[in-house]
């Protein structure tokens, strides 16, 4: 799904039909997992839900805000959306740091890591909110950053479940490793691209 967006034409009919598939299979992945970890209670599993639920649900929304016009800033389900990841990743931090149980022991970096992530997401996108840039492309980074890193998060729990044959900290970083640099890449070559070609911004208006 996320493949199949990626590498069709952006803003064209298929990539809007598998980016709201890909958003709507991130929401059924991430609310199953949110009950699995209340049916048997594990913390880190709800915070990770949460977690790479607002990646997919927080830039899905920024194309309903994409251009200035009445009733186009952030809604309440945005400050909401936001304000959760910030305390998600505030305690995600705490808790690895600390490690008060046995998976917090085993997985208190990766806790830390996301934590940290998740403080600088939701904390750049208040931001966002409380002064626009004014940027008028800034909708179009932040929409595909953050449903790329959607994308790494969903591999990264992939990874974890299935790649047992790699030391536990690699099955769960070798996505961001590999991801991160691709998305920084990705936005240079955009803004060259957009700096080059004026035009290419029409292409993105619909």
């Amino acid at each position: 799904m996320a493949p199949a967006a990626l590498a069709t034409r952006k803003g064209g009919p298929a990539h809007r039909r598998w980016g709201k598939f890909y958003f709507w299979s991130m929401v059924v992945v991430a609310v199953t997992a949110l009950i699995a970890s209340l049916v048997q209670p594990n913390y880190f599993l709800a915070f990770l839900s949460v977690f790479s639920f607002y990646l997919a649900f927080s830039r899905y929304r920024v194309l309903f805000r994409k251009y200035p016009r009445e009733g186009a800033g952030p809604k309440l389900m945005d400050w909401t959306g936001a304000v959760a990841a910030l305390i998600v990743g505030i305690f995600l931090t705490i808790l690895g740091i600390i490690r008060p149980g046995v998976v917090w022991m085993q997985l208190g970096l990766v806790a830390v890591v996301f934590g940290v992530l998740g403080i600088i997401l939701a904390g750049m996108e208040l931001k966002s909110f409380l002064y626009p840039s004014r940027d008028a492309r800034s909708w179009w980074y932040s929409h595909m950053t953050g449903m790329l890193c959607s994308y790494i998060a969903a591999v990264s729990a992939f990874s974890v479940t299935n790649f047992h044959f790699l030391p536990e900290l690699v099955r769960w970083f070798w996505p961001s490793a590999i991801g991160f640099p691709l998305i920084i890449l990705w936005i240079v070559y955009y803004k060259r691209k957009f700096g080059a070609t004026p035009a290419v911004e029409a292409q993105l208006r619909d």
